[in-house]
């Protein structure tokens, strides 16, 4: 069974596989209520959501893409109508495209990347804010990125656009940070390295975490869940004074 103690309730983007899913199912199993975000794959998220409803936790799925503004919205909306005042966002939804190099790519790609992995995360952490802050009648919170080691990295030959589009997120992790500090909310990021997920199979090499993880010192890739316990260590008490920081589990790469 899950624990029985309320840890708040906790918005995870693109909740419905990989480190999202993986972070959901920890949530409920740590007492937090979770709203598990998809965008498509509804079959996915509410698999999530009957498995922490079948251990006795709280969950909910809702389609919105965080690409779109209005649907953002209608997210955290719909999160503190159903559970109550939010306390913790995991900025969690991304996307690649195809590896390619930067000289083969177009607009309509890049605009479809940094809308969703830059424009997405601002406008969720806009809303989390928004809910959260002292000043604004809030009790606080917790907002964690999920950012990449591609960001130092710069995944050259493969997804600069998306390397880049985490090198924002580490930067407006650090900025926001400092601005809400006051206010009661901590915000920190994780940068995961090469991770079992099928985000893999979206860039057209459903196997390349086995092709790199000769580079990586473990010699292995990472799971899901490994991803997932550094994300709610960041949002627990644990880490109250931690705040426009960063946590590499990339098993040193």
């Amino acid at each position: 069974m899950l624990e029985s103690h309320p840890e708040g309730v906790m918005i995870v983007t693109g909740g419905s596989r990989g480190i999202g899913a993986a972070t959901a199912r920890l949530a409920a199993e740590r007492g937090y209520a979770v709203c598990v975000n998809f965008v498509a794959n509804e079959r996915a998220a509410l698999t999530v959501v009957d498995e922490i409803r079948d251990r006795g936790g709280r969950a909910i799925a809702v389609r919105a893409d965080v690409a779109r503004e209005a649907d953002i919205v209608h997210l955290f909306d719909e999160a503190v109508k159903q559970f109550g005042p939010l306390t913790a966002l995991v900025n969690n939804a991304g996307i690649l495209e195809r590896q390619g190099r930067v000289e083969d790519m177009d607009v309509a790609r890049l605009e479809r990347v940094f809308t969703t992995n830059i424009t997405g995360a601002f406008l969720c952490a806009r809303e989390a804010v928004r809910r959260m802050a002292l000043r604004r009648g809030g009790r606080g919170g917790t907002i964690v990125n999920v950012s990449s080691m591609a960001a130092r990295l710069g995944a050259p030959g493969e997804y600069v656009d998306y390397a880049a589009s985490k090198g924002a997120i580490d930067t407006f992790t650090i900025g926001l940070a400092r601005e809400v500090a006051e206010d009661g909310i901590r915000v920190n990021a994780v940068r995961p390295g090469v991770i079992h997920t099928d985000i893999h199979a979206s860039g057209g090499e459903p196997g390349r975490v086995d092709r790199v993880k000769s580079s990586v010192p473990m010699k292995r890739g990472g799971d899901p869940e490994e991803v997932a316990r550094a994300i709610l260590w960041l949002c627990s008490d644990e880490s109250s004074y931690s705040t426009g920081t960063f946590i590499d589990v990339s098993g040193g790469r």
